[in-house]
């Protein structure tokens, strides 16, 4: 019986046509090899997942293949490509950047260039995680970066290229790889289950897509972790320990309404089912960007992952105002970073769905000052003298205090009271009239 494969080595790219999302990349590399002007160094970097370390190794593949095919493709068939994706070649050596990081090993490095190439034609290094190597590591590495023999080439790879210092980048060619875009994501996973012959539910592999975040790599395994219920959505939402849409319909109807005792319905249901707290904020955020993204007319945007969802949605909508959901966001954003710091985390889940709900009765900023400046427009009439009248015909009619009890004290301290009032109303308003 064959050894198992994971999906994410099974279906890594043997051909630089395979690579998903990084076309401009993938050209550049090619005119390179087909004019004969491959630089001594490349650095490719770019978050985890988008091909950094795959692009490095089809270069690697198609400047020492034996029978390169069209457009300079590697073969994957001769000795050489086969020893290099075995991670055999002698020509081709991959060292880890986190274990290899010190002087001594850039050393081993510096002295084994002198030798030629046993089979390829070129003999390369290619330090993953680059960023890795320790001060005087980069400092050993940078006369033989700066002027390699002829038959040497530097292939690097970093998530993290702001810690690669200057004096290295100077001396390479930068690809920085993008993140690969969800409907791409999408079509690859389409593939594999196709190949696969598994059955997908409707969504599905938009989701898993989504919940990638432009990471190939990211999206096969979330793949494969879910592949025996890929035929079931609220299964797949189960099973990555997420909640399903519905929960947060429910929150939706409960900001409506006022109702908070779905708060703590959601919360107990969150807390005792061991969902991830900062998971949830997570999609909880997620969920509001999308009622803004619709709001502002960003449907593009907003991503549903299928039909029923951008329904329930575009229905939801008119619950929020823009400046509601701005204020949801940023509560929603303190909330991510402060949960962990959280002594109670129940009470304080409890605490944010509360204030989401609070949002619903509180009187925003912007539209106080419309108000404020409806007042102010409304006071500068064309006759002021006839409007001041009116203004103090209508203060007039609270000048007369209110019958008091019997008790004469008490009479005359709410009698001053009453007075103060009136004098202060009617100052405000005469400030205003002013203006």
């Amino acid at each position: 019986m064959s050894e198992y494969q994971v999906i994410a080595r099974k279906y890594r790219p043997k051909k630089f046509s395979d690579v998903v999302g990084q076309d401009a990349i993938v050209k550049t590399l090619l005119n390179a090899i087909a004019k004969g002007r491959v630089a001594h160094a490349y650095l490719f970097a770019g978050t985890r997942g988008t091909g950094k370390t795959t692009l490095a190794r089809l270069l690697a593949r198609a400047l020492n293949c034996q029978n390169p095919g069209e457009n300079n493709e590697p073969c994957n068939s001769c000795t050489v490509c086969r020893d290099i994706i075995q991670g055999s070649s002698m020509d081709v050596l991959e060292i880890d950047g986190a274990s290899h990081r010190g002087i001594e090993d850039i050393r081993q490095i510096n002295e084994g260039v002198t030798y030629v190439p046993t089979s390829g034609k070129v003999k390369i290094y290619l330090i993953d995680e680059v960023h890795m190597l320790t001060k005087e590591a980069f400092n050993a590495l940078l006369k033989t970066l700066e002027e390699p023999p002829a038959n040497v080439k530097f292939f690097f790879a970093t998530t993290e290229p702001h810690k690669v210092p200057a004096t290295i980048l100077s001396r390479c060619q930068i690809f920085n790889l993008n993140r690969i875009p969800t409907e791409k994501i999408e079509a690859k996973l389409t593939q594999i289950a196709q190949d696969l012959e598994i059955k997908t539910g409707k969504g599905v592999l938009r989701l898993i897509a989504y919940l990638a975040e432009g990471s190939m790599r990211d999206a096969e395994s979330l793949f494969e972790q879910v592949r025996s219920e890929l035929h079931n959505r609220d299964e797949v939402f189960n099973v990555l320990g997420l909640l399903a849409n519905t929960s947060f319909y429910e929150l939706d109807k409960a900001c409506a309404s006022g109702d908070i005792k779905t708060v703590f319905s959601l919360a107990h249901d969150i807390f005792h089912s061991g969902k991830n707290l900062s998971y949830f904020l997570e999609q909880l955020s997620s969920h509001y960007r999308k009622l803004l993204l619709l709001k502002v007319g960003d449907k593009e945007g907003a991503y549903f992952f299928e039909q029923e969802d951008e329904e329930q949605y575009t229905k939801h909508l008119v619950i929020y105002s823009q400046s509601q959901l701005l204020k949801i966001l940023e509560i929603l954003s303190t909330a991510m970073h402060e949960v962990k710091f959280a002594p109670k985390e129940r009470i304080y889940i409890e605490m944010v769905l509360l204030k989401i709900i609070r949002t619903k009765k509180e009187l925003r900023l912007d539209e106080l000052v419309e108000r404020l400046e409806n007042l102010e427009n409304g006071l500068r009439d064309p006759s002021p003298i006839q409007k001041h009248e009116e203004i103090f015909s209508s203060v007039k009619k609270i000048e007369e205090p209110p019958s008091f009890p019997s008790k004469k004290v008490e009479n005359e301290k709410q009698k001053g009271r009453h007075e103060t009032m009136v004098q202060f109303a009617a100052k405000e308003l005469d400030g205003l009239i002013q203006r």
